[in-house]
């Protein structure tokens, strides 16, 4: 049996995430108090109680996500004795559950992912004015299909940018550009014969070159920050293998902000290299689903919950 921990990306929160933690255990308390100390921000109360807009704002998104995954894990290590270096192969996290991962690894402290975070997300979303940009989900279609859709309408033209931005499963694939550029992508997938293809209701057009300056803005930052030795080899979105070198991590992590998530990709090379367990840590079960998708010979479930939290810890084999 190998086991691997994976971390959910924007779109699993929702008001009242981590309530029922921070009211059970001290460790999630703890955790809420460290990320709003490092953020001077009362980020908790907006997660337990703020409105469903301001959570949804991806400056608040991104650390409140993470805060979630890293209030279980210290759960899970001090309530359940869980040594993260013994019981996992991998760790692997959806975009900006990459941080996730690699601060539930050791590779940064919770303070400094905090941070590196409220800026991600403050960089993203002033990469490109609101309106000039847009995603879309496509289903039924392969990322080789999207892919030829989105360069028959891009064509090297810097005002017409379409890129696929997440292959998140077979069938599933997320395009991020313009915002006519998108708009066309949808029709033109529809015709090909695409199950479905919409807009997402998201901020910004993230993982697509559009994302440049919010890249370079993310590389002055880690250039000043120390990555850890990691417990754990972190996959990283962009290569979709396994990863410990300090350089790389940080380079990996700029490119991740304009490339293409290769989620697909990240849990096919998992479970080539003998993953049999996928557990997802945090909000929501996204990534369990889309797990599910990709190969359903592998288990794959969420601990988000007191109650999956306690099934987790009476469960578990390392």
């Amino acid at each position: 049996m190998t086991n691997v921990f994976v971390f959910p990306g924007q779109g699993s929160q929702f008001i009242g995430m981590g309530k029922d933690l921070a009211d059970h255990y001290q460790e999630a308390r703890e955790t809420f108090e460290e990320v709003n100390d490092a953020l001077s921000q009362n980020l908790s109360g907006l997660m337990f109680e703020g409105s469903e807009s301001d959570l949804n704002l991806t400056e608040n998104t991104q650390p409140a996500l993470m805060a979630v995954s890293i209030a279980i894990i210290r759960i899970l290590e001090k309530q359940g004795g869980l040594n993260l270096d013994n019981s996992l192969s991998y760790v692997a996290g959806h975009s900006l559950g990459e941080y996730s991962a690699l601060t539930a690894v050791g590779g940064f402290n919770l303070s400094t992912c905090a941070g590196l975070l409220k800026l991600r997300g403050q960089a993203m979303q002033a990469a490109v004015p609101v309106g000039f940009g847009s995603m879309a989900a496509i289903l039924g279609l392969d990322v080789k299909d999207v892919e030829d859709i989105t360069q028959s309408i891009s064509q090297g033209d810097s005002s017409q940018i379409c890129e696929a931005a997440n292959d998140n499963s077979n069938g599933q694939v997320v395009v991020s550009g313009h915002t006519k550029a998108v708009e066309m992508a949808v029709e033109k997938a529809k015709e090909v014969g695409a199950k479905k293809a919409v807009t997402l209701p998201v901020s910004a057009p993230f993982h697509c070159t559009l994302m440049a300056p919010a890249a370079q803005k993310m590389a002055n930052a880690l250039a000043d920050i120390d990555i850890h030795p990691l417990k754990v080899p972190v996959v990283s979105n962009v290569t979709a293998q396994a990863i410990t070198d300090p350089s790389d991590i940080k380079r990996l992590l700029v490119d991740q902000v304009t490339q293409m998530v290769r989620w697909r990709e990240s849990v096919e090379w998992m479970i080539e290299h003998g993953t049999t367990h996928f557990y997802e840590i945090g909000s929501g079960k996204v990534l369990s689903g889309l797990i599910k998708r990709i190969n359903r010979d592998v288990q794959a479930g969420p601990v988000g919950t007191l109650e999956q939290i306690d099934q987790f810890l009476s469960t578990f084999k390392s």
